[in-house]
């Protein structure tokens, strides 16, 4: 780990002058270093960076506040320190982790902060770090999928995504958080045989989408499939795919995958949900399990989270990914979990 002094200073600083006033750190993730510049990525394992745009959600907006809301979930105080208590690791004593700040947006301009966004995952990437994104709705897997593609190929990453909702909308007159697997399937920066979703319900996908997805060669597990099986084989499924698939994978997270009683302040809700300790549980495992070369949680609606639940499960899903990635780096066996 490359040790980085900071100054308060420096930790306080904005993300740059002129940025919406919801947008910008406030307070990095977990307190970690906060990078401005791309040569500020040097020697850095995981870059945190919050994509604060809403424009493209289906009913109820507020993601654009998700990314500070997630980063202010927690304050660990500084200097950092999260051992894991089943691990017997922590993350940020074997990974040196920096905060890149906020991309670029443009209130009302979707494609300009999609195109940020690209810029800001692709050079995360050619710095040899993995982008973790902190959305923000979920066409900000548009632009992550088309970084990713640009750098290993459309057949070079596999896409484990829990979801309520499979976002796989054909129309490009739709919400874009609702198309942005099928467009990249359409435009070719996605393998449709590389792509696995856990936790569907409700009332979307149509038939005629769940065909399209067959055809495309996606592979998907509803929470129903969950309650009949188990968190546990259906994720290791998951896992088994992806691997089989390719060498990375990209891990996409929509709170939404969560039961309304544990994540209320997201924009589509949708009852029926995973627990907040199954998915804790999941990500940990496919990033102890698999090599992530990218991870987003998405739809983090403050305003609909009165006690700031969602955006502490989102924290948490993030700190859990982070124990993965240090476990499977570390080349450590995990701690025995106990019940």
């Amino acid at each position: 780990m490359i040790a980085r002094a900071m100054s308060d200073a420096r930790r306080m600083q904005p993300n740059r002058p002129d940025e919406p006033g919801y947008a910008g750190v406030g307070l990095t993730f977990g307190r970690v270093p906060l990078a401005l510049d791309p040569a500020a990525l040097e020697g850095a394992d995981v870059a945190i960076v919050g994509a604060p745009f809403d424009e493209g959600v289906t009913y109820r907006p507020g993601a654009r506040f998700g990314p500070r809301a997630i980063r202010t979930a927690e304050d660990v105080a500084f200097p950092i320190a999260r051992p894991h208590m089943e691990l017997g690791i922590d993350p940020y004593a074997e990974l040196d982790v920096v905060d890149y700040g906020d991309v670029d947006v443009r209130p009302s301009d979707l494609a300009w902060s999609h195109e940020a966004l690209r810029r800001g995952v692709a050079e995360i990437l050619e710095a040899g770090a993995v982008p973790i994104v902190l959305g923000g709705d979920h066409s900000l897997a548009t632009p992550v999928l088309a970084a990713l593609a640009s750098h290993f190929g459309a057949e070079g990453f596999s896409v484990v995504h829990f979801d309520t909702h499979a976002d796989t909308g054909s129309d490009e007159r739709e919400a874009p958080h609702g198309i942005p697997f099928h467009k990249a399937v359409v435009e070719g920066q996605l393998e449709g045989g590389n792509i696995v979703q856990v936790g569907l319900r409700g009332a979307w996908p149509f038939p005629e989408d769940f065909q399209w997805m067959r055809e495309a060669g996606f592979r998907w597990h509803t929470a129903g499939e969950v309650v009949e099986r188990g968190i546990a084989p259906v994720v290791h499924d998951a896992i088994e795919h992806a691997r089989a698939r390719a060498p990375r994978t990209y891990l996409t997270v929509d709170v939404d995958v969560l039961d309304p009683a544990f994540a209320p302040g997201t924009g589509t809700a949708e009852p029926g949900g995973l627990t907040t300790r199954e998915l804790l549980w999941a990500v940990r495992t496919v990033a102890s399990e698999l090599d992530l070369c990218a991870m987003d949680v998405v739809e983090v609606s403050p305003p609909y989270d009165p006690a700031g639940i969602t955006a502490l499960a989102a924290q948490r899903v993030v700190l859990e990914t982070l124990s993965g990635i240090a476990l499977r780096r570390s080349g450590r066996p995990a701690r025995p979990e106990r019940p």
